[in-house]
Formats: C-alpha cells, sequence, structure tokens
C-alpha cells in the first residue's frame, strides 16, 4: 500500500513531547468472521461454542485429496460489506495460498486473497468532536481464520482446536488516515455497527468475531511518516485505545531519548496496560504467497452485484440523516440512536405508535436520557429494556398534551422502570393523583399567597425581571410540581405586572 497524507495536523489531536509535539499514525486491519452456517471451503459448521474439534471436516483437517469448495454465501457477504463500505467492487479476483506451518494450520498454508481482493477502496465516515472525518478503506479480502493452540491444559504438551479453521474472515484493511486512540475506537465502532447493520458480521470481539490489527507510528506534524509497529489481535475497542495510547508515548519516549523505532509486531496485555515484543521484522516468516491451483479465479457480473445493493438495509449514515430531517433531532441524538439497528427501529416504533407520529426530539430526550441510564445501570441497551414502545408513546402524549408536567413524565417514566413495568402511563397518572393542574383559579390562590407573603422579593423582581424564576419555583413546590409551568408562569408575570 501506498502511503498517502490526506489529513492536515489538528493541534487538538497532537501528542506532547519533551522536545515538541508529536503526531499519531494509526492504521487498522480489522478481522471479521463472516456470518454464514459454513466454513468458506468446507461445509463444517461455524456454530461458537462446540466442543473442541466438533467443527471439523477432512478438508478442515487437510486429508489427503481433499479440495476447497468456494462457500457462494460468503462471496455474498463480502460483496454486500464492500456495498456498505461505499468500495469498488473488484469482479474477478484470487485466491492465494499464504504459506506458513503453524500446528492450528494442518494444510501448512492459509487460503487468502493478496494481489487481487474481492473489494478495492471504499470509506468510513466517522463523527469526532463535532467533526465528521472520512477514513480511507483500501481494500477487503476474503481468508481462512486458523485453528488455535492451547498451552495451558498439559505441562508438557500443547493442544490444538481446529473448530476455527478454515471460518471465513474479511480483513478489512484501512488507510493510515487515523490520527488519535479516540478516532481508533470510534472507527471500530462504526465498523462494527455497519457489520451487524448488513448482517456480515456479528461483531462479538470477546468471541474473537471481530479483531484488530493496529498499526501505529509517530511523527513530527507533517512530516515523514515514521516506521510503525503492529500491535496483533487486539479484541476491544477499549483495549485498542489503550494500546494506542501506550504505543505512541512508547515512541515518542524513545525517539526523543535519540533511539529508533524497530519495525517490529507487538501484542497488548491489559493487565499491564503496555505492549511488549512478540517479533521483529527480520523474523517476520517468508509467506511466498502464489495463486491457489485448487481454485479458478472468482468471477462474477454486474447483476450479481446489483441483486445484492438492491437488499442491503438502510445503513447508519442514511438513517441518521434521515432521522434529522424527518425527527427534528440532533446530530448527536440520531449517531446514538442509529447505533444499532435494534434501537434505531425501537425509537421509529415510540414515534409512530398507533399509527400517529409524535414529536422525535421528546421522543429521544426520554430514550436517550432517563431511558438510557436505566439501561446502562442494568447492562443492557435501550431497547432491551422492558419498557415497551407503547408505554414510552403514551408517556411522551400525556407530556404533550399537558395532562402531566416534564417532571411528572420523570416520576412516571421511574414508576414504570421500578414499581410497575407493565404499567399504563395514563392510568398511573389516574390512580396516583399526577395530573397537571392547569385551573387558573386553583393556581391563582397559590401565585397570591406567595407574593403576599415575600413583599421583599416582589421588589427585587420588578427591578430585575429575570429573578421571576425565584416565584416560579416556590408556586411550583407549593403544587406539589403539579401545577402547569407555563400557565404558572404567565399568570405570575401578570400579577407582578412584568413584561
Amino acid at each position: 500500500m501506498t502511503l498517502v497524507d490526506t489529513r492536515t495536523p489538528d493541534k487538538k489531536r497532537l501528542i506532547s513531547g519533551s522536545t515538541g509535539d508529536w503526531e499519531v499514525i494509526i492504521g487498522m486491519e480489522v478481522h471479521a468472521q463472516v456470518t454464514s452456517e459454513s466454513k468458506l471451503f468446507s461445509g463444517s459448521s461455524t456454530a461458537f461454542g462446540n466442543p473442541p474439534n466438533a467443527n471439523v471436516s477432512f478438508v478442515d483437517a487437510a486429508m489427503p485429496g481433499m479440495l476447497p469448495t468456494i462457500n457462494e454465501e460468503c462471496v455474498r457477504q463480502a460483496v454486500r460489506t464492500g456495498l456498505g463500505l461505499k468500495a469498488k467492487i473488484n469482479k474477478r479476483s484470487v485466491f492465494d495460498r499464504k504459506n506458513y506451518f503453524y500446528p492450528d494450520l494442518p494444510q501448512g498454508y492459509q487460503i487468502s486473497q493478496f494481489k487481487d481482493p474481492i473489494v478495492g477502496e471504499g470509506v468510513v465516515l466517522l463523527d469526532v468532536d463535532g467533526e465528521r472525518i472520512e477514513i480511507g478503506v483500501e481494500r477487503l479480502h476474503l481468508e481462512q481464520d486458523a485453528g488455535k493452540s492451547i498451552h495451558d491444559q498439559h505441562p508438557n504438551m500443547s493442544y490444538v482446536d481446529l473448530n476455527r479453521s478454515g471460518v471465513a474472515l474479511m480483513e478489512i484493511v484501512s488507510k493510515p488516515d487515523l490520527r488519535s486512540s479516540e478516532e481508533a475506537k470510534t472507527y471500530l465502532s462504526k465498523l462494527r455497527t455497519i457489520l451487524r447493520y448488513l448482517g456480515t458480521c456479528d461483531g462479538n470481539m470477546e468471541q474473537g468475531s471481530m479483531r484488530a490489527d493496529v498499526n501505529v507510528s509517530v511523527r513530527r506534524p507533517g512530516g515523514e511518516f515514521g516506521t510503525r509497529c503492529e500491535i496483533k489481535n487486539v479484541n476491544s475497542i477499549r483495549f485498542a485505545g489503550q494500546a494506542i495510547e501506550y504505543e505512541a508515548r512508547r515512541q515518542i519516549d524513545i525517539l526523543e531519548d535519540g533511539g529508533s523505532i524497530d519495525q517490529e509486531t507487538r501484542l497488548y496485555d491489559p493487565k499491564t496496560g503496555e505492549t511488549r515484543s512478540m517479533r521483529s521484522k527480520e523474523e517476520a516468516h517468508d509467506y511466498r504467497y502464489f495463486p491457489d491451483p485448487d481454485l479458478l479465479p472468482l468471477e462474477f457480473d454486474d447483476a450479481f452485484v446489483a441483486k445484492l445493493a438492491e437488499g442491503l438495509p438502510e445503513l447508519p449514515d442514511e438513517k441518521q440523516a434521515r432521522f434529522i430531517s424527518d425527527y427534528g433531532v440532533t446530530a448527536y441524538d440520531a449517531m446514538v440512536l442509529t447505533l444499532d439497528r435494534e434501537t434505531a427501529d425501537y425509537y421509529e416504533a415510540c414515534v409512530a405508535h398507533g399509527g400517529t407520529k409524535r414529536d422525535g426530539k421528546a421522543v429521544a430526550n426520554i430514550l436517550n436520557g432517563d431511558v438510557a441510564a436505566f439501561a446502562n445501570s442494568q447492562g443492557l441497551a435501550v431497547w432491551e429494556t422492558h419498557l415497551k414502545p407503547a408505554q414510552i408513546a403514551g408517556l411522551v402524549d400525556l407530556i404533550a398534551g399537558g395532562t402531566i408536567s416534564s417532571k411528572g413524565g420523570k416520576d412516571v417514566l421511574q414508576i414504570m422502570i421500578a414499581e410497575e413495568p407493565e404499567g399504563e402511563p395514563a392510568e398511573i397518572v389516574e390512580r396516583r393523583g399526577l395530573k397537571q393542574v392547569t385551573d387558573l383559579g386553583a393556581i391563582e390562590k397559590i401565585v397570591d399567597d406567595i407574593i403576599a407573603a415575600n413583599p421583599d422579593q416582589v421588589e427585587k423582581v420588578k427591578a430585575k425581571p429575570t429573578m421571576i424564576g425565584w416565584f416560579v419555583g416556590q408556586a411550583m413546590k407549593a403544587s406539589g410540581g403539579k401545577a402547569n409551568p407555563q400557565a404558572l408562569n404567565d399568570l405570575m408575570k401578570s400579577k407582578l405586572g412584568i413584561e
């Protein structure tokens, strides 16, 4: 890959050193397990959690005479992903043998794609600190995963589990366009969201179905690219950020002490928060790529791609734009509401429940506020809580109709969260006497009593009208929070002679 500088140095993203500022350059190689019931070149199951070596066929075990057969669904999934990344789809690609000899790869080589990948250049859009950033994707290629060597089950032997061997992976390679650990974490999160929307990878990093190799280098702002180090197999977005922070600082310290960076592969240890050397470039394998003689070039036509494009779902960027234009939510609200398809669907179900379109901003405020706080406390997403769209819609309707105030709405929501999980908002309000007081006669008596009891404050508010909030607060307290705030404010101004 030819390195091209696409970014102007941003002071907010620079790292301070003892001899001046430094800029971190980050590229990602994300390995995403393809959502498919069988492996890339065999019919073995891809189910997670099966007993060791339960998902192994003669092809996976590399028995003599066994030949690979391409899984067409994995090809479809790779093309869908390429379309979701706004990338070039290569209608002709080639599978290559990448030769290395590990016990968890029985063939002695990995079937991958080298010079001719199935997907070419694409883009991922990030929203960071209110700024839209474009991160280039260099390529996406299909390849087999390796098995797993297990070293802690026996004092003298290592075990091998081949369940994962031959599972289809998409390796998604970014350009070196990322400039901070925050951007890198946002990139991984956005990429995972896109894959989940498409249904091409479940993105479960804790199960190893999505993991990242993180390339990190540092340079003086706008200078020549530095020597990079690769941090292998990072399986957490949080760990990726921590690894980048540590590695950038490690390289800066070496350079400021007059040293040089060795190009090497490193591992991140989340227990110590440090990276450590795994192997140097000099020790790296010569993979001796060559086209796999058992597999013909992979070729398809425009009609194949067009049919897959027709079936794509609405993706996060398009959904965010629609939420902003159709529902009047902020860009931040739209981003939060579209982090996963289920939350977006839940939000729209709340807005449109019963065939009535509600104020989208009012619904977003409730979901991204108190409902999100409750969901986070339970380790759940908003849509996974017991609160049904009908309950949220009913609550918004009561507030919009003036039956309860915004504060009253919070009270009703807490009742549905903690006391009446199946409760219907209107019934709760009626049964518990939470209706907002809109009777001007009742409100007027409260206002008169407060004005009569506080002559000094009356003089102050007449001199400084902005102090009317004190009177409104006292009146709301006296009404038990049930008075209509707008009616109360208007009446208070009238009584005090304030415009």
